[in-house]
């Protein structure tokens, strides 16, 4: 979707991005041209983006860096709970209730990073023409922004992680009825995988400000493209983690959790980059040519 619109201060400015929702501005003020990014600019990632003076909390290199990190730990003890699930009968195989533990202990960390990037969405500035001036705000917790695409990626994702709190808690002290264990932790995980998968697409909207795009040199489109993959593979993990009525063949349990491991390796991948990426710009700075 590309639109252009005309600012009360005068200057042009040309959206663009997935209709609804407009995850690209470009503008030309003072003689200089300028493009403003949705993800950078409720990260914060954009120095030239910013009000004077320090930027909020949420907004500063060290909490970006500290959600991604937050990230990275709940996606390795993922990865470490699908390895201890490998481990074949004869070897020194963990048991389940020590696996299930390692997977509800990922499963905090992944509420906590998943709230962080919520509020921090809930409180990003609305997109001005230059630096917004520093005033008092008003805080919201979680916050309500349907029109915001990276609103409603980190709002989804919060939601899924706490189904996976569900999902994993109550595969500890697993019931012994097949229906009990679809209904106590299949469903939640199901929930979980697929709030996870529409918070990734969305998340891909935004950065690539196209239902559909391809920018594998741009870091914020590889982030959120290996984040996507990540959530296709917790979806397919979580179909064939449903327990039948009947005996089913042990290879659908070790495929699940293949899946599952891949699934949390491509997360603990994009949690890095993030890191990264809260260090520097992500590579789009938003004073550069509008035309770019």
């Amino acid at each position: 979707m590309r639109d252009q619109s005309l600012h009360p201060s005068g200057v042009h400015i040309r959206a663009e991005g997935p209709w609804p929702f407009i995850t690209r501005r470009a503008y030309a003020s003072a003689g200089r041209h300028f493009v403003w990014l949705a993800r950078q600019g409720r990260k914060g990632l954009d120095p030239a983006a910013r009000a004077p003076g320090a930027p909020p909390v949420w907004q500063s290199p060290a909490y970006n860096w500290s959600v991604g990190a937050i990230f990275a730990l709940g996606s390795f003890l993922f990865m470490l709970g699908s390895v201890m699930s490998l481990v074949p009968a004869g070897a020194w195989q963990p048991s389940a209730l020590w696996t299930n533990v390692v997977f509800f202990l990922g499963s905090i960390p992944f509420t906590i990073a998943g709230y962080l990037q919520n509020f921090q969405a809930a409180n990003a500035g609305a997109f001005t023409i230059g630096a917004d001036p520093a005033g008092p705000r008003r805080l919201a917790l979680i916050g309500w922004h349907p029109s915001s695409v990276g609103w409603l990626s980190t709002f989804t994702q919060f939601l899924g992680t706490v189904a996976f709190n569900f999902n994993t808690f109550d595969s500890i002290r697993a019931p012994d009825a097949w229906y009990q264990q679809d209904i106590a932790i299949w469903v939640p995980d199901m929930v979980g995988s697929l709030l996870f998968l529409i918070s990734g697409y969305l998340a891909f909207m935004e950065a690539g400000h196209r239902y559909w795009s391809w920018r594998p040199r741009d870091l914020s489109w590889r982030i959120v493209f290996i984040n996507l993959l990540g959530c296709i593979a917790f979806m397919t993990a979580a179909i064939l983690a449903y327990v039948p009525r009947g005996a089913e063949p042990s290879w659908i349990d070790t495929v699940s959790t293949i899946h599952l491991l891949a699934g949390a390796t491509c997360f603990f991948i994009a949690a890095i980059l993030s890191m990264r990426e809260s260090l520097g710009n992500g590579g789009n700075p938003s004073q550069r040519s509008a035309e770019k």
